[in-house]
């Protein structure tokens, strides 16, 4: 098992004085029973219960009081009654039980001395339909596949993860850390895609893996469609989304089918509750707030670039090249940004968001935009020199401000630059292994410290 960054924020969940029962969130296979597992060491008890399992899912189903469902929890796993013990109970899948979802609100209210973390697989995909959550009573965290930090320390490289946390970036580890983001951006993040790669170096038994998740994915899909014909419009969904990762799409005959909008955003509205897809909007916005514009044509990303990887045949590309930014016509570079900056958030309502000009006939678009020190920060990921920076520069020039961002394959600087209208900025180039900082050097740059000490 595999340290995440996660355990951090669940330590600083336990250690809240008002804390309430936990809801984790996360596509399948995430690893959010392994990481609770993890964080159970810190805990004198352990009680894990899944709601597949019919024994299980009968104590919560048969008994409405609370401090019953805990006295037989206690006999079960042996547990003494010692008020001064800590004990964690963990419920899976329990989306087979709405009863238990209910009765999160008595453990909030009568047995807060228990901890609480629930998860289910398919939870995010029913949530609006079958189950109603106690308002106010529980709390919400994403978990999402490995980030690049996570996969350093998966591999024991923590003095790597030390280097990236130095400012200054020392230039001499500059080749090894992109050599390592190449190969993280090749196997993406899936816990067992990561555990499988390092322990073995096969690509083929990863592309198994890869295959066996999205059969899964599509067998899920069953369980939470309402109709045969919807059942059919999400597999081509999920089938054709991954090979269109990075692309702008249109909902109407998507990828070439006879399927009208309003059944196809339906069905991409469920798989978005299941965090296999994600829908990036865009906004014309230059200053705050950075109002998504729904009428417009979005991008589609991926839960995971090694998956896209596997499905487009970028796979060989990568590893032939050896640099991220020529692949997939630098569609595998936006796509692991766009996984990075998603996994320095843990809300279940973070979201990626790019830019366009307000024009409609116009071409500028921009990948990302961060808001940080009430500034909308344009982020560009492309390699090259500063003058093919085009739409990043259109950006600038309606900006109430002259900052921004290349993430590349290049070395870690600050510079002067103008625009095509002669309007002066600093671009931050940064480099794709720093990206778990990137808000640290927009911090320094927007407070013009452009010393990179």
């Amino acid at each position: 098992m595999y340290r995440r960054a996660a355990i951090d924020k669940l330590i600083e969940w336990k250690n809240k004085s008002n804390r309430k029962p936990l809801i984790l969130r996360g596509a399948r296979q995430v690893g959010k029973t392994t990481l609770v597992k993890m964080f159970a060491k810190m805990f004198d008890y352990f009680i894990n219960i899944n709601l597949e399992k019919q024994e299980d899912l009968k104590i919560f189903e048969d008994n409405s009081n609370v401090d019953t469902i805990v006295s037989i929890l206690f006999l079960k796993n042996r547990i003494p009654q010692d008020k001064n013990s800590t004990i964690l109970l963990f419920i899976d899948e329990i989306q087979n039980s709405p009863k238990t979802v209910a009765l999160l609100r008595y453990f909030y209210e009568e047995k807060n001395n228990i901890f609480v973390i629930a998860a289910g697989s398919l939870l995010e995909s029913i949530i609006d339909n079958h189950i109603s959550f106690p308002v106010g009573r529980v709390e919400y965290m994403v978990i999402r596949p490995f980030n690049f930090t996570e996969y350093l320390m998966a591999r024991d490289n923590n003095r790597e993860v030390e280097l990236i946390n130095t400012i200054p970036f020392p230039d001499y580890a500059h080749d090894h850390l992109l050599e390592l983001f190449t190969e993280y951006t090749l196997i993406g993040g899936m816990p067992e895609v990561v555990k499988s790669y390092l322990e073995n170096k096969d690509l083929v038994q990863v592309s198994e893996i890869f295959d066996n998740l999205i059969t899964t994915y599509l067998e899920d899909v069953e369980k939470y469609s309402k109709s045969d014909r919807q059942t059919k419009i999400i597999r081509h969904v999920i089938s054709n989304a991954i090979k269109l990762a990075g692309e702008r799409i249109k909902f109407e005959g998507f990828a070439n089918s006879s399927y009208k909008s309003k059944d196809v955003s339906e069905c991409f509205r469920i798989l978005e509750k299941t965090f296999v897809i994600n829908l990036i909007y865009p906004t014309t916005s230059t200053k705050i707030p950075a109002l998504e514009n729904v009428k417009k044509s979005p991008k589609i990303q991926v839960v995971d670039t090694g998956i896209v990887n596997k499905f487009v045949g970028a796979q060989v590309p990568i590893l032939s090249d050896n640099n991220i930014d020529k692949v997939f016509e630098g569609k595998i570079a936006e796509h692991i940004t766009g996984q990075e900056l998603l996994s320095l958030q843990t809300s279940s309502m973070a979201k990626n968001i790019f830019w366009v000009k307000e024009k409609n006939q116009s071409s500028a678009e921009v990948d990302y935009i961060l808001q940080i020190n009430n500034l909308l920060i344009p982020v560009e990921v492309k390699r090259g020199k500063t003058g093919r920076l085009r739409s990043l520069m259109g950006f600038i020039d309606l900006a109430p401000h002259g900052f921004a961002v290349r993430v590349y394959s290049g070395k870690l600087t600050f510079e002067q630059a103008k625009t095509t209208k002669g309007k002066p900025f600093t671009l931050l180039n940064l480099p794709f292994y720093l990206l778990p900082l990137i808000e640290k050097y927009i911090r320094k740059m927007t407070s013009q410290d452009l010393s990179l000490n």
